[in-house]
C-alpha cells in the first residue's frame, strides 16, 4: 500500500472519529435551560392534632404511600401541643429510618411529644412566633410522671438529637466536636433540673421560640408557608402530593370524641332497658346492639380496647340476661353482670399502656368510669320517662292493656291451688334446664329446677310455691 493511500485513510478514519465525538461533547457541555430542571415530588402530611394512636396509624399510612410514589422528599406540616410518648416515639423512629429526606415545618407549635418528632427530622423550620420544647413526661391528669419516666423521655430526646451527628472543627492545633442538634438542649427540653448557660436556667424547662431554635441549631430557618420551606431547602421545581384522610379515619375520629361516645353508651343501656319491656327482639336489641359496635369497632381499630375488654362487656351482657330470664330475683348474676358491663366499656376506652405511669392508669379509668355510670344514669332516667310518657299518648296506648279485670268478674290472677301440691313428689316428665314440665299426682305442671338441671324421668319433689311458679328438686329418698 502506497504511503499516500495509508495517510488518506487514516485521515478519513479521524474525521469520522472527531464527528463522531464532537455531537456527544458538545451535548455534555450545554447548560441546561432555565425550567428544564428535573421536577421534584414532595409528599406533604398534616400532624395538626394530639400525637395518639390514629396519628401513629396514618403516618405509617402516609410513609407508604410516599415510598410507593417514590417521592424525593417528605414533608410534615406540624402544629400540636404533644400527646401520648409511646406514639410519638414510633413516629420518630419511623423517621430517623426513612429513606426519603424528611423536613418538619413547624406551624406554631411542637410541644412536649410534637418536639421529639420534630426534632428526629432531617431539617426543622419554624413559622416566626412559634415554639418547641417542653417535653416533660405528664401523666392523665396533666401531673408531673415519676422519675423513671422522665429518664426514658430523656434518653429518647438525647438520642434523637445525638442521631444527626456532629462535626469535628480543627482550629490551630485544637480540636472541637460539635453536635448538629446539641443533646443537652434536647434533655433539658425534658428536665428542669439541667442548666445551660446562657439558654436556660436550673428549675426552668426548656422551651424555644422560632428565632431561639434557630440561633441555637435546632432550627435551619423561619418560614411563613410550607412553599417557603420547600424554596430554603433548595427545592424549586416540585409537585406536592398532600395525605388526604378517608372517610373511615375521619368517621372514626367522630366515634371516638368523649361526647359520642357518651351518647352510644346512652343508645347502648336505653336500648337494652326499652328492650327488656318488651317480649322478643326488636328495634331497642338492634340499636343496642349498633351502638354496641359503632362504640367499640373504632376503640378497637386505634389500639385501644383490647379483645379481653370486649368479652367482659359481652359477658356481663349475658349474666345480666340469665339473670332476668332464668334466675327468680334479682342477685349475684345481676350484680355480676351489671359490673362487668361498666367494666368492659369503661376499659375500652383507656388505652392499656397508661398503666406503664404510676397513678394514670387509675385516673384514666375513674374518669372513663364516671362517664360510663353518668351516661347510663342520663340513659336509664330518660328511658323511664319516656316510656311512661310513650305508652299514656294515643299513639302508643294500644301497645299497653289497659283494662281492668276484677277479681268479682272471676278473674284469678294465680291459681292457689298449686300450693297444695308443695311437698308432694313425682317425676320429670321433660328435661329441666332449669325449667320444664313435672308430673305429679297425674297432672303436668310448669316447674323450675331450684338446684342445678333435672334430666327426663328422674324423681322429683316441690318444694316451693312462690309467685305463681313451681319449685322442684331431685327426689333423693
Amino acid at each position: 500500500m502506497s504511503k499516500n493511500r495509508r495517510l488518506k485513510r487514516i485521515s478519513f478514519l479521524s474525521l469520522a472519529l472527531i464527528l463522531f465525538l464532537v455531537p456527544g461533547l458538545l451535548t455534555a457541555n450545554e447548560t441546561p435551560e432555565e425550567g428544564t430542571v428535573e421536577e421534584k415530588l414532595v409528599y406533604k402530611f398534616n400532624m395538626k392534632d394530639d400525637i395518639m394512636p390514629g396519628m401513629w396509624r396514618q403516618t405509617q399510612q402516609s410513609f407508604q404511600e410516599a415510598v410507593e410514589l417514590n417521592a424525593d422528599h417528605i414533608i410534615i406540616h406540624m402544629n400540636t401541643y404533644g400527646g401520648m410518648v409511646q406514639v410519638a416515639d414510633s413516629i420518630r423512629t419511623r423517621i430517623m429510618n426513612s429513606r426519603i429526606p424528611v423536613t418538619v415545618f413547624v406551624d406554631n407549635n411542637a410541644i412536649s411529644a410534637g418536639a421529639l418528632i420534630a426534632i428526629a427530622a432531617g431539617e426543622i423550620y419554624m413559622r416566626p412566633g412559634g415554639s418547641m420544647g417542653a417535653a416533660t413526661v405528664v401523666d392523665a391528669s396533666g401531673a408531673e410522671a415519676p422519675d423513671k419516666h422522665q429518664s426514658f423521655m430523656r434518653a429518647v430526646m438525647r438520642t434523637t438529637a445525638e442521631s444527626h451527628g456532629r462535626d469535628t472543627i480543627i482550629t490551630d492545633n485544637d480540636t472541637t466536636l460539635k453536635w448538629r442538634r446539641d443533646p443537652a438542649i434536647a434533655e433539658a427540653m425534658v428536665d428542669p433540673r439541667l442548666e445551660i448557660p446562657g439558654i436556660v436556667e436550673a428549675g426552668q424547662v426548656l422551651t424555644f421560640s422560632a428565632e431561639e431554635a434557630m440561633e441555637n441549631n435546632y432550627s435551619e430557618g423561619l418560614a411563613g408557608s410550607v412553599e417557603e420551606v420547600l424554596l430554603k431547602s433548595g427545592i424549586e421545581n416540585y409537585e406536592i402530593v398532600e395525605y388526604q384522610p378517608t372517610g373511615l379515619e375521619r368517621f372514626i375520629g367522630f366515634l371516638i370524641s368523649p361526647i359520642v361516645q357518651g351518647v352510644l353508651i346512652m343508645i347502648i343501656i336505653g336500648g337494652l332497658y326499652f328492650e327488656l319491656q318488651t317480649p322478643g327482639i326488636g328495634f331497642p336489641a338492634g340499636a343496642a346492639i349498633a351502638a354496641a359496635i359503632l362504640y367499640f369497632a373504632p376503640l378497637y381499630i386505634e389500639g385501644i380496647a383490647q379483645n379481653w375488654e370486649i368479652v367482659i362487656f359481652v359477658a356481663g351482657i349475658i349474666l345480666l340476661a340469665v339473670e332476668i330470664f332464668a334466675i327468680p330475683g334479682f342477685g349475684v348474676a345481676g350484680i355480676a353482670g351489671l359490673v362487668m358491663m361498666v367494666t368492659g366499656l369503661s376499659l375500652s376506652m383507656v388505652d392499656s399502656v397508661v398503666f406503664e405511669f404510676e397513678g394514670a392508669g387509675a385516673r384514666a379509668v375513674v374518669r372513663a368510669i364516671f362517664l360510663v355510670v353518668f351516661s347510663s344514669f342520663i340513659a336509664l332516667s330518660f328511658s323511664i320517662y319516656m316510656s311512661r310518657r310513650l305508652l299514656t299518648t294515643s299513639l302508643f296506648s294500644h301497645l299497653v292493656l289497659d283494662s281492668k279485670q276484677e277479681k268479682e268478674e272471676g278473674y284469678i290472677g294465680v291459681d292457689y291451688h298449686y300450693r297444695d301440691i308443695v311437698g308432694s313428689t313425682g317425676k320429670a316428665y321433660t328435661s329441666l334446664r332449669p325449667s320444664g314440665k313435672v308430673e305429679v299426682e297425674g297432672e303436668l305442671y310448669d316447674a323450675k329446677s331450684l338446684v342445678g338441671f333435672i334430666e327426663k324421668g328422674e324423681e322429683v319433689k316441690v318444694i316451693n310455691f312462690e309467685t305463681g311458679q313451681i319449685y322442684v328438686v331431685k327426689d333423693e329418698e
